[in-house]
């Protein structure tokens, strides 16, 4: 379903561990706003930034579109993840010739790992209390 208007907002929800972002993405300059913060002040760490990134460099289209994103859950890995996830969903309805390098770059799958969660008896959610024979 590609479409391709001037002033059209292409829009993806992007999920990882337990963050959700939600991505707005106009045709524009390049310019990614996460809240109300640019994504340098959002991102303190480059890793994180480029991860978001990522899927706008393989596409090319790093300098074409605007990007709003909000973002709630987790901590900023999973939100970066969570990004990554919506602004590729985002791309995905901007255009489908996109579709096959983010699918072979693996953008388009949601990394379903989440924390394990402590079952009774154990300490955590695998590691067992010290065992001693006397």
């Amino acid at each position: 379903m590609p479409r391709k208007k001037t002033n059209e907002t292409y829009k993806g929800v992007g999920r990882r561990k337990s963050s959700v972002a939600r991505v707005y993405m106009t045709p524009g300059t390049g310019k990614i706003t996460v809240g109300d913060k640019t994504l340098d002040e959002y991102l303190p760490q480059e890793i994180l930034r480029m991860v978001v990134k990522s899927p706008l460099v393989v596409t090319g289209t790093l300098e074409s579109y605007d990007i709003k994103i909000n973002v709630y859950g987790g901590g900023l890995t999973g939100q970066a993840g969570a990004m990554r996830h919506g602004i590729a969903r985002a791309l995905l309805e901007a255009g489908d010739d996109f579709r096959a390098t983010l699918k072979s770059e693996g953008f388009l799958t949601r990394d379903s790992r989440v924390k394990e969660r402590k079952k009774y008896g154990l300490k955590g959610a695998r590691r067992a209390p010290q065992f001693s024979k006397r």
